[in-house]
Formats: C-alpha cells, structure tokens, sequence
C-alpha cells in the first residue's frame, strides 16, 4: 500500500478520526475507492458543505445550520428549563427520545484539571448569561455519567444555587431490557440510589 501514495493518503486520513484503528480505516478507504466516483463525490461534497454551512447556535452552542438553531427558535418548547449537556452529538440522542419538550446548552467539554480544562475553557459564562438574561426556572445537569462529567455537575449546581435556579441531575441506573446480574456495580449503585416510589 505504500507505493498507492493517494490510498495510503486516505488512509491516513480516515486513521485520524476518532474509533477508527488501521484497520478499519483501510476498510473505509478500500470501500471508497470501490465506490462509483459520483458516491464518492457526493461523499466528499457532503464533508465540505458540512464544514462550510455549519456553525455553533449562538444561543445554546449546539451545531446548526441556522442561527439561532431550530430548537431555540421552535415555538411551544419548555423556554423555563435548559438542559446542560457535554456535546452536541448527546442533545440529538435526547431528542430521539421526543419526550423532553425544554431548551439546551452546550458545553463543549467538561471540567477535567488533570488534562488542563478549566471552567473558562468550556461555556459556563455563556450558561450563566442565559440564566441572568431569561426566566429559567431549572437546569437539568445530563453531563456524562464519569467523574469528569459528575464534576461539572457538581460545580454548575453550586454556581445555580446562589441565583435560585433548581438544579437537578439526570437519573443513571440500569437499561431497558438489561440485566441486573451483568449491569457493573456503580451503575447499580446509581440505580439504587436514584430509585422512585411506584
């Protein structure tokens, strides 16, 4: 492969996003090259127009092609909750589920010392200008179940509760349709925990 510069190229390429080992992106770049050349084509034209048309909402920073997106525009959404989330690939896991009717905010990142990001790194002064400017009334913390996102969690409901906006935090426990005897022990440790009345 190495005397195909543009494969290896392509290669390289696919090696450099996230999840993809050189294997995988060996296989990606010998399927592209199978494709017919207007797929790949489209493909490559899909890329750019995403880069060139698409940009962060300058409300909740979530990615848009519009600004402000189509969420902070839609009428009849919940405008007296945000829900506060890592990135913006997990407000479109939140919307698939069609049942949270609020707003959002993107964070772009969470608290993590170790690795050098701070609170000025991430959008917390853009979420407490929100705060101060509308009528919001709770901030739901769905920042990852990890330390790092337990943390931001944590250190946006001391800075909520000073201004008097509810904080709550999303529920972790077991899956639908999981069993409990493969669930890991913190995971049953949350569900316990964040257990309800019936």
């Amino acid at each position: 492969m190495q005397h195909v510069a543009p494969l290896a190229k392509l290669v390289e390429q696919f090696r450099r996003l996230p999840g993809i080992g050189p294997k995988s992106a060996t296989r990606l770049a010998y399927y592209v090259l199978e494709m017919e050349k207007s797929q790949a084509q489209a493909l490559a034209q899909a890329i750019v127009e995403a880069k060139d048309k698409i940009g962060y909402c300058s409300v909740c920073y979530n990615f848009t092609d519009t600004d402000p997106c189509k969420i902070c525009q839609a009428q009849g959404r919940d405008s007296s909750v945000i829900c506060v989330v890592e990135e913006p690939r997990a407000v479109a896991a939140i919307e698939r589920s069609r049942d949270y009717r609020g707003l959002y905010h993107v964070l772009h990142g969470a608290l993590s010392p170790l690795d050098g990001v701070g609170p000025e790194d991430i959008r917390i002064k853009e979420l407490l200008q929100r705060l101060q400017a509308g009528n919001i009334q709770e901030v739901i913390m769905a920042t990852d179940p990890d330390v790092e996102g337990e943390a931001t969690a944590m250190y946006l409901a001391r800075l909520l509760k000073p201004l008097g906006v509810k904080a709550t935090r999303i529920a972790h426990g077991l899956p639908v349709g999981g069993d409990i005897e493969y669930v890991d022990e913190v995971t049953l440790a949350k569900a316990v925990e964040n257990r309800r009345e019936l």
